[in-house]
């Protein structure tokens, strides 16, 4: 039934959340953070969290702009710890974006996942909501890239997920027919519900078991090779 399968990139492959806190970590103790912020690691990952979540979020909804995202999220955890050299927030937020994207934690399974696929003859494809510089860069350094036949960026199809033109513009560069291609990815806004309603059937990967109601038809799963049985 399905010769098309499209992939979301971080949170669902690429392990963004290990990524960001690694480099993170090395810029907190290389422009000595616990110093001019009197506080943890863990506490500047407490409060940056969900700060950047809502820059995503924003940014997602075209609420706010590449640079305001990848600005302001620093700018604002600086201000939460009363610390305002904005100066140093823009450095680190530039050095994050530089050094990010080099670090190569893939969730568990992946590399095999995508094995069995490519064995199984599916065109394998990524739709992503993240920049084309960054993006290529963790599809390189982490050894995706060869397993896909297309690359769609927000920046390529000028739109972000949900929108279902980003999916549109990915079926159209990929050669695919909606029912013929499936979707997997872990935000269900994003990812499915965009996928769902653009024509496209989905699996949503939710390994933090988060409970939702929905009145959509899609597949669960919890753990990357799970994709096995049902493909």
């Amino acid at each position: 039934m399905y010769k098309h399968i499209f992939f979301d990139l971080d949170h669902t492959l690429w392990d963004f959340e290990q990524n960001s806190k690694a480099a993170l970590n090395e810029l907190f103790v290389e422009f000595t953070l616990h110093e001019k912020f009197n506080c943890t690691f863990q506490k500047f990952i407490e409060v940056y969290h969900p700060i950047n979540h809502n820059y995503w979020d924003a940014y997602k909804k075209n609420e706010v702009s590449r640079e305001q995202l990848r600005n302001g999220r620093f700018v604002d955890t600086f201000l939460h710890f009363n610390y305002h050299d904005l100066t140093l927030a823009n450095i680190i937020s530039e050095e994050y974006i530089k050094r990010s994207p080099y670090k190569k934690q893939l969730f568990e399974g992946a590399i095999r996942v995508l094995d069995y696929l490519t064995h199984k003859n599916y065109q394998l494809h990524i739709i992503t909501n993240g920049f084309n510089e960054v993006q290529f860069i963790k599809l390189t350094e982490s050894g995706l890239l060869p397993y896909f036949k297309t690359i769609t960026t927000s920046e390529h199809a000028g739109h972000n997920k949900p929108n279902d033109k980003i999916f549109m513009y990915a079926l159209a560069k990929a050669g695919a027919k909606k029912d013929e291609s499936l979707m997997i990815g872990d935000n269900y806004e994003a990812d499915i519900e965009g996928a769902i309603l653009a024509g496209l059937e989905a699996i949503w990967f939710n390994p933090n078991k988060e409970k939702l109601t929905s009145t959509l038809n899609f597949k669960t799963i919890y753990h990357l090779l799970e994709i096995e049985e049902l493909l």
